[in-house]
C-alpha cells in the first residue's frame, strides 16, 4: 500500500481571498474555486496542494500545523511577505533563525534561514 500527499487543508473564513493572496504570495496556480473552497497548486498536475475551506468561525490560537518556507534570501523574502500583507508574529520563538510570519486571517508560518551543512 502507499500514500499519496495530495493537499493541505486551510480552514478560511474567506477561502478565495486567503487562497488567491496565498497563489500570489507563492507563485502558484488556482486549480479550483467555488465560493466554499479555493485550491491551489504549484503546477496545475504538481502535488501537493493548498486548499482553502470555509469555515465560519475565526482563528483562535496558535496553529498547530504550519508551513516552513526556505528561500534564498530570508531577510528579501521576508520584506516581500510583508510588503504582501503578512505580519510578524511573536509566539514565543524567542531569538531563532527563522522569522513567523503569519497571512491575513493570523495563520502562522515560518521563513527559515540559509541551510546549514549537514541539513
Amino acid at each position: 500500500m502507499s500514500l499519496e500527499w495530495e493537499q493541505v487543508i486551510v480552514h478560511s473564513e474567506d477561502p478565495v481571498a486567503l487562497g488567491q493572496w496565498w497563489a500570489d504570495a507563492l507563485g502558484w496556480v488556482v486549480v479550483y474555486s467555488s465560493d466554499d473552497e479555493f485550491e491551489i497548486r504549484p503546477a496545475p498536475d504538481r502535488l501537493p496542494g493548498l486548499d482553502f475551506v470555509r469555515l465560519e468561525e475565526s482563528k483562535k490560537a496558535k496553529s498547530r500545523l504550519h508551513l516552513d518556507f526556505r528561500p534564498d534570501d530570508q531577510e528579501a523574502e521576508v520584506a516581500r511577505l510583508v510588503a504582501h500583507g503578512a505580519q510578524r508574529v511573536d509566539i514565543g520563538q524567542g531569538d531563532q533563525s527563522w522569522v513567523v510570519l503569519a497571512d491575513p486571517e493570523g495563520n502562522e508560518f515560518c521563513v527559515l534561514g540559509q541551510r546549514r551543512a549537514g541539513d
